[in-house]
Protein backbone atom coordinates (compact mmCIF):
# COMPACT_ATOMS: atom_id res chain seq x y z
CA UNK A 1 0.00 0.00 0.00
CA UNK A 2 1.39 3.55 -0.84
CA UNK A 3 2.41 5.51 1.77
CA UNK A 4 2.04 9.64 2.44
CA UNK A 5 5.19 11.14 3.94
CA UNK A 6 4.83 13.44 6.33
CA UNK A 7 5.08 16.58 3.93
CA UNK A 8 2.08 15.51 2.13
CA UNK A 9 -0.90 17.68 2.19
CA UNK A 10 -4.01 17.21 3.86
CA UNK A 11 -5.72 16.21 0.75
CA UNK A 12 -2.96 14.04 -0.67
CA UNK A 13 -4.60 10.92 -1.70
CA UNK A 14 -5.72 8.73 0.29
CA UNK A 15 -4.52 5.32 -0.92
CA UNK A 16 -6.84 1.73 0.48
CA UNK A 17 -5.78 -2.03 -0.33
CA UNK A 18 -8.75 -4.42 -1.69
CA UNK A 19 -7.75 -7.99 -1.01
CA UNK A 20 -9.71 -9.14 -4.10
CA UNK A 21 -9.89 -13.36 -4.57
CA UNK A 22 -5.51 -13.45 -3.60
CA UNK A 23 -6.27 -16.89 -2.15
CA UNK A 24 -7.31 -17.96 -5.49
CA UNK A 25 -4.31 -16.75 -7.51
CA UNK A 26 -2.65 -20.05 -7.26
CA UNK A 27 -5.45 -21.29 -10.02
CA UNK A 28 -3.32 -19.14 -12.66
CA UNK A 29 -5.28 -17.64 -15.17
CA UNK A 30 -8.02 -20.19 -14.60
CA UNK A 31 -10.59 -17.66 -12.74
CA UNK A 32 -9.38 -14.46 -14.70
CA UNK A 33 -10.94 -16.40 -17.95
CA UNK A 34 -13.78 -17.87 -16.74
CA UNK A 35 -14.87 -14.02 -15.55
CA UNK A 36 -13.85 -12.40 -18.42
CA UNK A 37 -16.02 -14.89 -20.52
CA UNK A 38 -18.80 -13.57 -18.31
CA UNK A 39 -18.18 -9.90 -18.14
CA UNK A 40 -18.01 -10.17 -21.95
CA UNK A 41 -21.17 -12.76 -22.59
CA UNK A 42 -23.25 -10.46 -20.20
CA UNK A 43 -21.83 -6.75 -22.17
CA UNK A 44 -22.85 -8.35 -25.45
CA UNK A 45 -25.93 -10.26 -24.60
CA UNK A 46 -27.56 -6.57 -23.52
CA UNK A 47 -26.03 -4.80 -25.64
CA UNK A 48 -27.67 -7.42 -28.50
CA UNK A 49 -31.24 -6.76 -27.03
CA UNK A 50 -30.70 -2.92 -26.69
CA UNK A 51 -29.86 -3.12 -30.60
CA UNK A 52 -32.67 -5.93 -31.72
CA UNK A 53 -35.39 -3.05 -29.64
CA UNK A 54 -34.27 -0.29 -31.94
CA UNK A 55 -34.21 -2.65 -35.06
CA UNK A 56 -37.75 -3.96 -34.70
CA UNK A 57 -40.36 -1.56 -35.07
CA UNK A 58 -42.61 -4.48 -33.32
CA UNK A 59 -40.84 -3.90 -30.47
CA UNK A 60 -41.36 -0.08 -29.91
CA UNK A 61 -43.88 -0.77 -27.06
CA UNK A 62 -43.64 0.14 -23.57
CA UNK A 63 -42.31 -2.81 -22.11
CA UNK A 64 -39.37 -2.95 -24.51
CA UNK A 65 -38.97 0.34 -23.26
CA UNK A 66 -38.14 -0.35 -20.37
CA UNK A 67 -36.61 -3.58 -20.84
CA UNK A 68 -33.69 -1.52 -23.15
CA UNK A 69 -33.37 0.75 -20.05
CA UNK A 70 -32.78 -2.40 -18.04
CA UNK A 71 -29.97 -3.66 -20.30
CA UNK A 72 -28.28 -0.35 -20.28
CA UNK A 73 -28.60 -0.16 -16.68
CA UNK A 74 -26.73 -3.84 -16.41
CA UNK A 75 -24.08 -2.94 -18.80
CA UNK A 76 -23.07 0.17 -16.57
CA UNK A 77 -23.30 -2.28 -13.49
CA UNK A 78 -21.54 -4.87 -14.37
CA UNK A 79 -18.35 -2.31 -15.91
CA UNK A 80 -18.72 -0.79 -12.43
CA UNK A 81 -17.33 -3.72 -10.60
CA UNK A 82 -16.17 -6.30 -13.08
CA UNK A 83 -12.84 -4.89 -14.20
CA UNK A 84 -11.84 -4.39 -10.50
CA UNK A 85 -12.97 -8.34 -9.86
CA UNK A 86 -10.94 -9.39 -12.97
CA UNK A 87 -7.53 -7.33 -11.55
CA UNK A 88 -7.93 -8.86 -8.53
CA UNK A 89 -7.46 -12.33 -9.98
CA UNK A 90 -4.45 -11.04 -11.81
CA UNK A 91 -2.62 -8.60 -9.35
CA UNK A 92 -4.66 -10.11 -5.88
CA UNK A 93 -4.22 -7.06 -3.40
CA UNK A 94 -4.75 -4.20 -5.71
CA UNK A 95 -4.42 -0.22 -3.98
CA UNK A 96 -7.43 1.99 -5.07
CA UNK A 97 -7.74 6.18 -3.96
CA UNK A 98 -10.09 6.78 -1.40
CA UNK A 99 -12.01 8.69 -4.18
CA UNK A 100 -12.18 6.22 -6.49
CA UNK A 101 -13.77 3.51 -4.08
CA UNK A 102 -16.36 6.08 -3.18
CA UNK A 103 -17.60 6.37 -6.69
CA UNK A 104 -17.77 2.91 -7.31
CA UNK A 105 -19.92 2.50 -4.40
CA UNK A 106 -22.01 5.30 -5.14
CA UNK A 107 -22.37 3.97 -8.83
CA UNK A 108 -22.90 0.72 -7.55
CA UNK A 109 -25.84 1.15 -4.75
CA UNK A 110 -27.49 4.16 -7.19
CA UNK A 111 -27.68 1.48 -10.15
CA UNK A 112 -29.00 -1.23 -7.84
CA UNK A 113 -31.39 1.04 -6.27
CA UNK A 114 -32.87 2.05 -10.55
CA UNK A 115 -32.64 -1.46 -10.89
CA UNK A 116 -35.22 -1.91 -8.15
CA UNK A 117 -37.83 1.02 -9.88
CA UNK A 118 -37.62 -0.20 -12.97
CA UNK A 119 -38.61 -3.82 -12.05
CA UNK A 120 -41.39 -2.03 -10.36
CA UNK A 121 -42.40 -0.04 -13.49
CA UNK A 122 -41.98 -2.93 -15.42
CA UNK A 123 -44.51 -4.60 -13.02
CA UNK A 124 -47.17 -1.54 -13.60
CA UNK A 125 -46.69 -2.01 -17.04
CA UNK A 126 -47.76 -5.61 -17.27
CA UNK A 127 -50.29 -5.16 -14.57
CA UNK A 128 -52.42 -2.30 -16.83
CA UNK A 129 -51.73 -4.49 -20.35
CA UNK A 130 -53.19 -7.57 -18.42
CA UNK A 131 -55.65 -5.77 -16.84
CA UNK A 132 -57.21 -2.90 -18.35
CA UNK A 133 -56.11 -4.08 -21.91
CA UNK A 134 -58.56 -1.70 -23.84
CA UNK A 135 -57.37 1.54 -22.07
CA UNK A 136 -53.77 0.49 -21.50
CA UNK A 137 -52.18 2.62 -25.01
CA UNK A 138 -53.77 5.32 -23.05
CA UNK A 139 -52.78 4.72 -19.43
CA UNK A 140 -49.36 3.59 -20.62
CA UNK A 141 -47.89 6.61 -22.75
CA UNK A 142 -45.13 7.43 -24.46
CA UNK A 143 -44.95 10.51 -21.42
CA UNK A 144 -45.64 8.09 -18.66
CA UNK A 145 -43.31 5.73 -19.71
CA UNK A 146 -40.13 8.14 -19.68
CA UNK A 147 -41.36 9.96 -16.61
CA UNK A 148 -40.99 6.20 -15.13
CA UNK A 149 -37.93 5.85 -16.50
CA UNK A 150 -36.57 9.19 -15.70
CA UNK A 151 -38.13 9.02 -12.25
CA UNK A 152 -36.27 5.61 -11.77
CA UNK A 153 -32.58 7.09 -12.77
CA UNK A 154 -32.78 10.43 -10.98
CA UNK A 155 -34.17 8.71 -7.57
CA UNK A 156 -31.98 5.77 -7.56
CA UNK A 157 -28.57 7.84 -7.61
CA UNK A 158 -29.66 10.95 -5.93
CA UNK A 159 -30.66 9.07 -2.52
CA UNK A 160 -27.46 7.24 -3.07
CA UNK A 161 -25.70 10.61 -2.79
CA UNK A 162 -27.74 11.54 -0.15
CA UNK A 163 -26.35 8.49 1.96
CA UNK A 164 -22.43 9.12 0.62
CA UNK A 165 -22.42 12.96 1.61
CA UNK A 166 -23.42 11.74 5.03
CA UNK A 167 -19.66 10.07 5.17
CA UNK A 168 -18.05 14.09 4.18
CA UNK A 169 -17.78 15.35 7.66
CA UNK A 170 -16.46 11.73 9.30
CA UNK A 171 -12.86 10.81 9.84
CA UNK A 172 -11.01 8.11 8.39
CA UNK A 173 -10.18 5.66 11.38
CA UNK A 174 -6.70 5.15 12.04
CA UNK A 175 -4.21 1.93 11.23
CA UNK A 176 -4.89 -0.34 8.65
CA UNK A 177 -6.48 0.56 5.14
CA UNK A 178 -7.31 -2.79 4.20
CA UNK A 179 -10.68 -3.60 2.58
CA UNK A 180 -11.68 -7.82 2.45
CA UNK A 181 -13.54 -7.54 -0.81
CA UNK A 182 -13.14 -7.29 -4.73
CA UNK A 183 -15.31 -4.02 -4.66
CA UNK A 184 -16.50 -1.37 -2.44
CA UNK A 185 -19.49 -1.88 -1.46
CA UNK A 186 -21.74 -0.75 1.66
CA UNK A 187 -20.56 -2.09 4.88
CA UNK A 188 -16.52 -1.78 3.82
CA UNK A 189 -16.90 1.65 3.07
CA UNK A 190 -18.64 2.84 6.27
CA UNK A 191 -16.05 0.70 8.14
CA UNK A 192 -13.47 2.72 6.73
CA UNK A 193 -14.87 5.86 9.34
CA UNK A 194 -14.63 6.32 12.74
CA UNK A 195 -16.77 8.87 14.73
CA UNK A 196 -20.67 8.63 14.37
CA UNK A 197 -20.91 6.37 12.14
CA UNK A 198 -24.64 4.82 13.24
CA UNK A 199 -26.51 8.21 11.45
CA UNK A 200 -24.61 7.26 8.21
CA UNK A 201 -25.20 3.14 8.69
CA UNK A 202 -29.17 4.02 9.28
CA UNK A 203 -29.75 6.31 6.58
CA UNK A 204 -28.00 3.59 4.43
CA UNK A 205 -30.04 0.81 5.65
CA UNK A 206 -33.10 2.82 5.34
CA UNK A 207 -33.14 4.40 2.29
CA UNK A 208 -31.87 0.75 0.70
CA UNK A 209 -34.55 -1.00 2.42
CA UNK A 210 -36.97 1.78 1.31
CA UNK A 211 -35.68 1.39 -2.20
CA UNK A 212 -35.85 -2.19 -2.37
CA UNK A 213 -39.31 -3.65 0.00
CA UNK A 214 -41.09 -0.64 -1.48
CA UNK A 215 -40.72 -1.63 -5.40
CA UNK A 216 -41.27 -5.10 -4.22
CA UNK A 217 -44.23 -4.34 -2.84
CA UNK A 218 -45.51 -2.89 -5.96
CA UNK A 219 -44.56 -5.82 -7.88
CA UNK A 220 -46.41 -8.21 -5.27
CA UNK A 221 -49.46 -6.02 -5.24
CA UNK A 222 -49.14 -5.87 -9.31
CA UNK A 223 -49.09 -9.07 -9.82
CA UNK A 224 -51.78 -10.11 -7.46
CA UNK A 225 -54.00 -8.20 -10.03
CA UNK A 226 -52.59 -9.99 -12.46
CA UNK A 227 -53.08 -13.20 -11.22
CA UNK A 228 -56.95 -12.32 -10.06
CA UNK A 229 -57.54 -10.78 -13.91
CA UNK A 230 -56.08 -14.05 -15.22
CA UNK A 231 -57.92 -16.75 -13.56
CA UNK A 232 -61.28 -14.87 -14.33
CA UNK A 233 -60.38 -15.63 -18.29
CA UNK A 234 -62.36 -18.88 -19.50
CA UNK A 235 -59.93 -20.13 -21.96
CA UNK A 236 -56.76 -21.75 -20.95
CA UNK A 237 -55.39 -20.37 -23.90
CA UNK A 238 -56.07 -17.11 -22.90
CA UNK A 239 -54.65 -17.77 -19.69
CA UNK A 240 -51.34 -19.34 -20.48
CA UNK A 241 -51.25 -16.22 -23.14
CA UNK A 242 -51.22 -13.97 -20.40
CA UNK A 243 -48.92 -15.72 -18.24
CA UNK A 244 -46.34 -15.98 -20.89
CA UNK A 245 -46.02 -12.34 -21.02
CA UNK A 246 -44.99 -11.76 -17.49
CA UNK A 247 -42.80 -15.29 -17.31
CA UNK A 248 -39.49 -13.23 -18.05
CA UNK A 249 -40.39 -10.52 -15.77
CA UNK A 250 -40.96 -12.99 -12.55
CA UNK A 251 -37.91 -14.79 -13.65
CA UNK A 252 -35.82 -11.96 -13.43
CA UNK A 253 -37.65 -10.44 -10.35
CA UNK A 254 -37.16 -13.94 -8.68
CA UNK A 255 -33.25 -14.01 -9.56
CA UNK A 256 -32.54 -10.19 -8.28
CA UNK A 257 -34.45 -10.61 -4.80
CA UNK A 258 -33.38 -14.26 -4.34
CA UNK A 259 -29.43 -13.47 -4.83
CA UNK A 260 -30.12 -9.92 -3.09
CA UNK A 261 -31.57 -11.87 0.04
CA UNK A 262 -28.36 -14.27 -0.09
CA UNK A 263 -26.30 -11.54 0.10
CA UNK A 264 -27.86 -8.83 2.19
CA UNK A 265 -30.50 -10.44 4.27
CA UNK A 266 -29.01 -13.69 5.00
CA UNK A 267 -27.06 -13.93 8.18
CA UNK A 268 -23.15 -13.71 7.35
CA UNK A 269 -21.58 -12.81 10.36
CA UNK A 270 -19.93 -15.78 11.11
CA UNK A 271 -19.63 -16.73 7.17
CA UNK A 272 -15.94 -17.10 5.75
CA UNK A 273 -15.00 -13.98 4.26
CA UNK A 274 -14.03 -16.34 0.99
CA UNK A 275 -17.73 -17.51 1.45
CA UNK A 276 -18.64 -13.62 1.38
CA UNK A 277 -17.38 -12.54 -1.42
CA UNK A 278 -18.49 -16.14 -3.17
CA UNK A 279 -22.20 -14.92 -2.78
CA UNK A 280 -21.62 -11.43 -3.80
CA UNK A 281 -20.48 -12.66 -6.67
CA UNK A 282 -23.99 -13.86 -7.59
CA UNK A 283 -25.64 -10.60 -7.04
CA UNK A 284 -22.70 -8.71 -9.31
CA UNK A 285 -21.90 -10.71 -11.34
CA UNK A 286 -24.31 -13.90 -12.58
CA UNK A 287 -27.49 -12.04 -12.13
CA UNK A 288 -26.49 -8.94 -14.88
CA UNK A 289 -25.82 -12.54 -17.26
CA UNK A 290 -28.54 -14.37 -16.76
CA UNK A 291 -31.07 -11.74 -17.32
CA UNK A 292 -30.22 -11.34 -21.37
CA UNK A 293 -30.48 -14.69 -21.27
CA UNK A 294 -33.88 -14.97 -19.19
CA UNK A 295 -35.54 -12.67 -21.64
CA UNK A 296 -34.06 -13.82 -24.90
CA UNK A 297 -35.47 -17.72 -24.07
CA UNK A 298 -38.81 -16.99 -22.57
CA UNK A 299 -39.49 -14.26 -25.16
CA UNK A 300 -40.80 -15.12 -28.70
CA UNK A 301 -40.54 -11.43 -29.92
CA UNK A 302 -37.27 -10.51 -28.60
CA UNK A 303 -35.98 -14.01 -29.79
CA UNK A 304 -37.81 -13.32 -33.06
CA UNK A 305 -35.75 -9.67 -33.14
CA UNK A 306 -32.58 -11.15 -32.59
CA UNK A 307 -32.96 -13.93 -35.26
CA UNK A 308 -33.86 -10.96 -37.95
CA UNK A 309 -30.95 -8.92 -36.49
CA UNK A 310 -28.51 -11.74 -36.58
CA UNK A 311 -29.86 -12.58 -40.43
CA UNK A 312 -28.95 -8.82 -41.30
CA UNK A 313 -25.66 -8.88 -40.17
CA UNK A 314 -24.69 -12.18 -41.53
CA UNK A 315 -26.51 -10.59 -44.80
CA UNK A 316 -24.38 -7.87 -44.98
CA UNK A 317 -21.27 -9.16 -44.30
CA UNK A 318 -21.30 -12.81 -46.25
CA UNK A 319 -20.45 -12.50 -49.76
CA UNK A 320 -22.76 -15.97 -50.09
CA UNK A 321 -26.10 -14.80 -49.29
CA UNK A 322 -26.81 -18.47 -49.42
CA UNK A 323 -24.55 -19.34 -46.51
CA UNK A 324 -26.01 -16.45 -44.41
CA UNK A 325 -29.62 -17.62 -44.69
CA UNK A 326 -28.09 -20.84 -43.33
CA UNK A 327 -26.42 -19.35 -40.64
CA UNK A 328 -29.84 -17.12 -39.94
CA UNK A 329 -31.54 -19.87 -39.71
CA UNK A 330 -29.85 -22.03 -37.53
CA UNK A 331 -28.96 -19.72 -34.93
CA UNK A 332 -31.70 -19.39 -33.14
CA UNK A 333 -34.87 -21.54 -32.96
CA UNK A 334 -37.65 -20.19 -34.21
Amino acid sequence: MRKQSSGDSENQTTWLILVGFGDLQHLGFLPFTFFLAIYMVTVGGNALIVLAVASSRTLHTPMYFFLCHFSLLEIGYTSNIMPQLLWSFLEGREAISLVSCLVQFYVFASLAAVECLLLSAMSYDRYLAICHPLRYPALMSTWLCGCLAAGAWVSGFSFSAFTLALAAPLPLCPGSREIDHYFCDFAPVVGLFCGDVGVMWGAGVSISGFLTLAPFLLIVASYAFILRTVLQIPSGHGRQKAFSTCSSHLSVVGVFYGTLIVVYVAPTDHMAPLLRKAFSVLYTVFTPMVNPIIYSLKNQEVKGALHRLWGQLILRHTPLCGVGQLLTSSWIPA
